[in-house]
């Protein structure tokens, strides 16, 4: 078994694309859309036998700051987590392509991160025999091979009575975006919320790439809810096989009296009952001890609660104790 650093594209499709657990994240697409967004540096690991893949590791290192501070705010996420072959082969490639990684990391990034999409406790004793150590994390997905009146009868009374109301008042209008220049709308609206939030967001060029790339492909759908001619709420789905992943979102709160993220919500989960998709993934709910208003609202939409996790390895301990520190200091301020 060897690790290398590249794969032939269609090597890599191949193998993606026939994995039950390969996501839109592992694809070569998104890797492009990465590389092209500024902030994000994305990487290829994996462990090769024969010219086949027999695992594969895409960590995308994140950063909110260059220069000297640049080493204090790098982290790595591996959206969608590892990809390894079936059986005992498989798990042997993971473990030899977990262990080169972090020899070769050397204290940075901050941490790897690995965001799981689905249950991985079969190779849970290798992923921390590695130092990437579990720790719950809630996600919520919606079964969309049903039709849409089956599905909003499961949604939440109260949610459901407000989006009936709000269909038949019809001050929100409910549209894809279909040009490059409508993402700067949708750029606000994520601006909006995240400063509320006061949590970093990814760079404007993220999105735009995302459009560039994605879009003619139809790898990924942006919709935007209008009151009247203001952009009042926003959503990013992933598209892939058939499945729906929630990426972004953004709301106007100054409009929420008219629930336009509610109705935003339901039009992306018709659309993609309608449309032959099978599952939506709603991109994560947060940790189970810990309050979330966004899970609180991902909750009202029926879907089923799972606890897939994540896995994280520490590769500069000092050092992540001191962006933690300096990161809690500046949210004081703002």
């Amino acid at each position: 078994m060897d690790v290398v650093r590249q794969l032939d594209e269609s090597v890599w499709r191949g193998f993606v694309d026939h994995h039950p657990m390969g996501s839109i994240f592992h694809t070569p697409e998104m890797f492009q859309v990465f590389s092209r967004a500024k902030g994000h540096q994305p990487e290829l690991w994996a462990t090769t036998q024969s010219g086949q893949v027999l695992a594969l590791l895409l960590p995308v290192q994140i950063s909110l700051m260059n220069g000297l501070l640049r080493r204090f705010t790098t982290r790595a996420v591996v959206y969608g987590s590892v990809l390894y072959a079936p059986g005992v082969e498989g798990q042997e490639a993971l473990t030899l392509l977990l262990r080169t990684y972090k020899q070769d990391v050397d204290g940075s990034p901050l941490f790897t991160e690995l965001r799981n999409l689905s249950n991985f406790g079969l190779v849970q004793p290798i992923l921390q025999e590695q130092g990437f150590v579990y720790e719950d994390h809630l996600n919520y997905l919606i079964d969309l091979d049903r039709p849409p009146e089956v599905i909003l009868q499961n949604i939440g009374r109260r949610t459901r009575k407000n989006i009936r109301r709000g269909l038949r008042r019809g001050d929100v209008l409910v549209e894809e975006v279909s040009r490059r220049d409508q993402v700067d709308a949708c750029y606000n609206l994520f601006r909006q919320t995240y400063e509320a939030s006061q949590v970093p967001l990814a760079d404007r060029s993220l999105f735009e790439v995302a459009f560039d790339l994605l879009y003619p492909k139809g790898m990924v759908r942006f919709t935007l809810a209008r009151v009247g001619e203001v952009p009042a709420a926003v959503s990013v789905e992933l598209l892939y096989k058939e499945m729906m992943y929630g990426w972004y979102g953004g709301v106007d709160r100054d409009y929420g009296s008219y629930v336009p993220n509610e109705l935003l919500t339901w039009c992306i989960l018709q659309w993609g009952a309608e449309n032959g998709y099978s599952l939506y993934d709603f991109g994560g709910a947060g940790r189970p001890d810990e309050e979330y208003g966004v899970r609180d609202f991902k909750a009202k939409f029926g879907g089923e609660l799972v606890c897939f996790g994540r896995n994280t390895c520490v590769h500069a301990p000092g050092a992540l104790w001191l962006s933690k520190q300096g990161y809690r200091l500046l949210r004081r301020w703002l």
